[in-house]
């Protein structure tokens, strides 16, 4: 029996809408969603990277902003809070309205607001554009991580999901290299540099906003909300496509699912489903975003710092001591990848997280022994953050994957939000205060303390972890629509 909500006809129906989207071999299609929706991470690299090396520059009175070290501060802050706010805001939203909604809505916003920066004429206006930018990045992490996961065959989700999330660090290599142009007085005057730099930023995004605009709704959306219909017809295309594409006919499949479609789930369902039916996945999640927050954040936001204090290294060369660093954070997700859907999740992420973390711990007692160069030290930030950076693109993946489709984009928001809040506002504080003591121990501590929650992590993973590799996304985690599995011979 069909019943009236939110304006459509929702029943229960059965469909194998799932089983057929994972059964698809890659194709032309695949490449179009991951340069619609995976390319936008190198945008917020490049802008992450390039504001950090520009930070100095913009405290100049020739900026033509001439902010305090205060005001540049609270720009830094008010973007992290701008990701947190807009995460938890389009999380819920990419749930309620659609995966296409939302990811053209965020990506709107940060090439509104980007573009907005380009043109700020006083502190106030630049932190505030800074704070709509974040929102629109931090929207753009649930729903594209959702949106990915749920376009992607099962064989390949770890290794799409880690390349894509690891693209960031293609950008911030981009734009630890532009800073060097861009902060170089005899090519830009000093208040047009930045501004070019955002301008980039917002023409970059305005190309993917125009392939975004064709890509589709995620079928599994559709059929749980109401739009079965739609989304045989979506999937009948793509099948379509793929079998024209390899000159193949797809093999019919059996597996099919009975849901009960919805409008909409409430935060009293959300709360029940992530701390009563699944609270050992929640705290694997809790586990695994706060280690890599903390970590990065404390590491990356203080780099510069730690190379003009201990090796006198010059701001403005500071992007290129980044490089390696970015590099590193680059190849790991994609060298690794690929195992993370052979070998297993489980392992991967605890030997990424365990890995990273003991090889912290032994930089930490170089660099208080003294014996790091900031050029070996860069150095050792790539092999670490080589582990570390597929270990934290699989942070994305595994929440997306353990909760269930209804509240998937909300769950990734909501760990995002989380782990940025503790670890992305804690550790820079933290290691800002240890790096100005001037001591190398006290560095060295900090270093120490972040290992210490990556390894954390990695145990969280070896005891609570779920081994989701090659599974559906229904079979990890049930909708919550679902009344049962059937098969059929389609």
């Amino acid at each position: 029996m069909a019943v009236k909500q939110g304006g459509r006809s929702l029943e229960t129906v059965d469909t194998d809408v799932p089983a057929r989207m994972d059964r698809l071999p890659w194709a032309r299609w695949h490449w179009l969603v991951l340069a619609g929706l995976g390319t936008v991470w190198i945008l917020d690299g490049l802008e992450v990277t390039i504001v950090g090396a520009l930070a100095e520059r913009l405290t100049e009175p020739e900026s033509g902003l001439g902010l305090s070290d205060s005001e540049v501060g609270l720009a830094a802050s008010m973007y992290v809070a701008g990701a947190v706010v807009g995460s938890l805001l389009f999380g819920y939203l990419t749930d309620r309205l659609g995966r296409k909604k939302l990811f053209l809505a965020t990506l709107g916003l940060y090439l509104a607001a980007t573009t907005a920066t380009a043109f700020s004429f006083d502190a106030w206006f630049f932190v505030v554009m800074r704070f709509l930018t974040g929102a629109g990045i931090g929207g753009e992490y649930a729903a594209i991580n959702s949106a990915i996961d749920e376009l992607v065959p099962a064989r390949l989700r770890a290794t799409v999901s880690l390349a894509v999330n690891g693209s960031y660090w293609g950008g911030a290599a981009a734009g630890a290299a532009l800073t060097l142009l861009l902060l170089d007085p005899t090519i830009f005057p000093a208040d047009v540099g930045w501004r070019v730099a955002f301008g980039l930023g917002a023409v970059l995004g305005l190309v993917i906003l125009l392939v975004r605009r064709h890509l589709p709704e995620s079928p599994r959306w559709l059929y749980t909300h109401g739009h079965n219909g739609a989304a045989e017809e979506l999937v009948g295309s793509i099948e379509h496509e793929i079998e024209r594409e390899t000159n193949t006919k797809l093999e019919p499949v059996r597996d099919s699912l009975r849901v009960r479609q919805r409008a909409s789930t409430g935060f009293g369902e959300i709360a029940r489903t992530v701390l009563r039916t699944y609270p050992r996945r929640s705290l694997l999640g809790l586990a695994l975003f706060i280690g890599q927050a903390f970590l990065y954040n404390a590491v990356y936001f203080t780099f510069a710092l730690v190379l003009a204090t201990f090796f006198g290294v010059p701001s403005a060369q500071s992007g290129l001591y980044l490089i390696p660093l970015a590099l590193g954070s680059l190849i790991g997700p994609l060298v690794l990848g690929r195992l993370f859907d052979s070998v297993g999740r489980r392992t991967m992420i605890s030997v990424s997280y365990l890995g990273s973390g003991l090889l912290l711990l032994a930089t930490a007692w170089m660099f208080s022994a003294g014996v790091l160069s900031a050029w070996t030290l860069a150095g050792a930030w790539a092999v670490i953050f080589f582990f570390a950076s597929s270990g934290a693109s699989a942070a994305y993946l595994t929440v997306s994957e353990i909760f269930p489709m209804e509240i998937r984009a909300m769950c990734i928001a909501l760990f995002y939000a989380v782990g940025t809040g503790v670890g992305g506002i804690v550790g820079p504080v933290l290691f800002s205060v240890l790096v100005e003591s001037g001591d190398p121990g006290n560095v060295a501590l900090g270093y120490c303390i972040g290992a210490g929650v990556m390894i954390i992590g990695g145990i969280a993973e070896l005891v609570l972890g779920v081994e989701a590799a090659k599974r559906s996304l229904e079979d990890v985690a049930t909708p919550l629509s679902a009344r049962q599995v059937t098969s059929s011979s389609a």
